[in-house]
């Protein structure tokens, strides 16, 4: 790769402030990557049930479904960085739980009942995570500042299943502890990090400003088009959630290989992003996307057939390369088009659509895989992926049209004035 003349790809990361809280985000998402993967791991060695795992997805949507709306609104009246602290210290103690069960050998129960908690916890923090960081770097550095973040979420997300699975073999109980230790360590930083003063929002509580996120997003098509794309492939697509039976019963590789498979997307998605970080804005951002997306689902088909370790794992890291695309043409759209007064709120609805279907995802994978086996779950799912992009093109031009993220800079003083009306009747 070679830097494109006029174009900075480091832009971002020439910010102390975003470098200091990337780093500690980085740390925090690694811990969590090693909690999911001695989770996954350590309940369906117990049962040698896929729904254990469906279950745990249903459980972690269902908070997010609930109340993501109402923590847009908190996220846009107070000030985001506490939200996120409180959160993040509710996850330390979900992690305290978790170790206190596994030296204790609970039920699955307790360790649903602490995954809901940890959920609630999330849920509410979400918004004010999302929408944290154009109060780091200024909005003609955001779009760097989230393929960045992307970046450095994938690699912590390939760091920490593969040390995870490293840790499960010998146990599960020392990968929670590093979660724990993680996540104060987060905090930490939390407390330290300095931030431009927040846009707060002024507008009087009511059923009409919470729902004004809602409705922003159903006004901007295109917000609305690549989000209900990345809705459809991610709740239709989740092979992750299957990893555990497709590693132990399938490719019958040892905590190692398991490691390896979760982390494999994050591995594709890291290559990616450095790639576009140092390549100019996409000239046809829409149909990247969308090519993207079906690239997802072929992948997904792929490793839904495949009984071999390699090929298995190829698949996988293809999966994490298009996702990415998508992910930072959604993120920066989403940024970058939202007035600040708002963010939180139309993060919350990102967060309710990409992040619940997600969970969804998961349970969903599970059920087909509890009836037709884990093999047609995958497939179907990738196929479905394939339909939807489908769908989305004919109903939603506007996405295959979208051309230059540079563009979308543009296109902010449109939406900032369509948001006008609804704060005025407010």
């Amino acid at each position: 790769m070679s830097d494109t003349p006029g174009t900075d790809p480091y832009s971002a990361l020439r910010i102390p402030g975003y470098r200091f809280y990337a780093s500690a985000w980085s740390f925090a998402v690694i811990g969590q990557q090693m909690q999911s993967v001695a989770l996954g791991y350590d309940l369906y060695r117990k049962t040698g049930d896929p729904m254990v795992l469906g279950w745990v997805g249903l459980l972690q949507a269902i908070p997010v479904i609930l109340l993501a709306i109402p923590a847009g609104q908190l996220a846009d009246r107070f000030d985001r960085r506490k939200i996120l602290m409180i959160s993040q210290i509710a996850s330390v103690i979900t992690s305290i739980g978790l170790i206190t069960c596994s030296l204790t050998d609970a039920s699955v129960s307790a360790y649903y009942a602490l995954l809901f908690f940890d959920a609630f916890a999330n849920a509410i923090g979400w918004p004010a995570r999302s929408s944290i960081l154009p109060g780091i770097v200024p909005l003609d550095k955001l779009a760097n500042a989230v393929t960045w973040n992307s970046t450095f979420f994938q690699l912590a997300a390939v760091v920490g299943p593969a040390i995870g699975g490293f840790v499960v073999d010998k146990s599960v109980t020392a990968a929670y502890v590093c979660d724990l230790s993680a996540g104060i360590w987060y905090v930490t930083c939390l407390l330290l990090i300095k931030m431009r003063k927040q846009e707060i929002s002024s507008e009087p509580v009511s059923m009409d400003t919470v729902l004004a996120g809602l409705r922003f997003v159903f006004r901007q098509k295109i917000i609305l088009a690549t989000i209900t794309l990345d809705l459809f492939a991610v709740l239709l697509g989740g092979a992750v959630y299957l990893l555990p039976p497709v590693a132990l019963d399938i490719l019958k590789v040892d905590g190692w290989g398991y490691g390896f498979l979760r982390a494999a997307p994050a591995a594709g998605a890291i290559c990616m992003g450095v790639t576009l970080a140092h390549l100019p804005p996409m000239k046809r951002a829409g149909r990247a996307m969308l090519l993207a997306v079906a690239g997802f689902g072929v992948a997904t088909i792929v490793f839904g057939i495949s009984r071999n370790f390699w090929v298995s794992l190829v698949a996988l890291f293809l999966t994490g390369v298009f996702d990415n695309i998508s992910v930072v043409v959604r993120h920066t759209l989403v940024q970058v088009l939202t007035p600040d007064s708002m963010r939180g709120r139309v993060s919350a609805v990102n967060n309710i659509f990409i992040g619940a279907s997600n969970e969804l995802g998961g349970f969903e994978s599970a059920t087909v895989a509890k009836l037709f086996g884990v093999t047609t779950s995958i497939i179907a799912g990738g196929i479905g992926t394939l339909l939807v992009v489908l769908g989305v093109d004919r109903a939603f031009p506007t996405v295959r049209k979208l051309g230059s993220l540079n563009d979308v800079k543009a296109l902010q003083e449109t939406s900032e004035k369509s948001a006008e009306p609804d704060e005025v009747a407010a």
